[in-house]
């Protein structure tokens, strides 16, 4: 139970970095002056900006900018600092950095103009948010942590070797996938059969429950294909720690790739 309960430990936390410790506080890249936030709001609109660690910088990205806009630390109209300057200040690689805009613009929350008069804005109305993201999100979220990290502890434990031969299947069908569909339709089944090689009913079907409250939630979200590829690496890396019976490191590993779309869905759900 200790090593569940460290590895697999929830964090609430928006501004805060991978490690789980509060972010300082810097200035901020300067704004347009005519939606500049007002002085209370900027400690907080500092630390947006402060360095991603890795190695979700992606899902990161996305929750920090998600969040700022939604509680209006970056007002409707707002202009987001250059790419080349944002990236260098939040630390993360340009075209990781295209990739979290381009989830934001898609979901509504900016917009991307081009031109000598062009950039990246904050959406004069952003989103509330898709009916399918419920106000229950965060405990599908939890409940999805409790129930796969303890599974991944109990199956490295017990080690069911033909349910870690079918998780490589699928993992190979992931690599194989064409589209995401086809993607989600594999992890699904391999995020079950985890729970099935714990040989344990009960937890099947509460493996079985949390996926299709994931699914819906995951629907609404973009699936960048080096996000998918990298998710898909973290399946093999927990692979690897199950046949070697190593139940703190698998629910490490676990815990961290949940993470990634937690990251993403704080950022792109409504306020509650």
């Amino acid at each position: 139970m200790w090593a569940i309960s460290t590895a697999c430990r929830f964090s609430s936390d928006i501004f805060t970095s991978s490690g789980g410790r509060s972010l300082p506080c810097r200035k901020a890249a300067a704004l347009d002056s005519s939606s500049v936030p007002s002085m209370e709001g900027a400690s907080a609109l500092a630390a947006v900006f402060e360095p991603v660690s890795p190695p979700t910088t992606f899902e990161e990205t996305v929750e920090r900018l998600g969040t700022a806009i939604r509680v209006g630390l970056l007002p409707p109209g707002s202009r987001l600092p250059p790419e080349r300057e944002l990236a260098e200040q939040l630390g993360i690689a340009r075209s990781t950095l295209r990739q979290a805009l381009t989830t934001l613009v898609q979901s509504g929350h900016l917009i991307s103009l081009r031109g000598r008069t062009g950039g990246t804005f904050v959406s004069a109305a952003p989103p509330l948010g898709s009916g399918k993201l419920r106000a229950d999100w965060r405990d599908v979220l939890d409940a999805r942590v409790a129930i796969e990290c303890g599974a991944a502890v109990l199956a490295a434990e017990r080690g069911r070797h033909e349910a870690f031969a079918r998780m490589e299947e699928l993992v190979e069908a992931m690599d194989a996938a064409g589209e995401f569909e086809a993607y989600r339709v594999a992890d699904v089944r391999f995020h079950i059969t985890l729970a099935e090689a714990t040989g344990a009913a009960r937890l099947v079907a509460a493996m079985t429950q949390v996926q299709g409250e994931m699914t819906e939630l995951i629907s609404v979200i973009p699936h960048p294909e080096t996000v998918l590829e990298h998710a898909n690496d973290e399946h093999r890396t927990l692979l690897t720690a199950l046949r070697a019976a190593d139940a703190c490191e698998a629910a490490g590993i676990l815990r961290a790739h949940l993470r990634g779309t937690e990251h993403i869905i704080a950022g792109l759900a409504p306020s509650t």
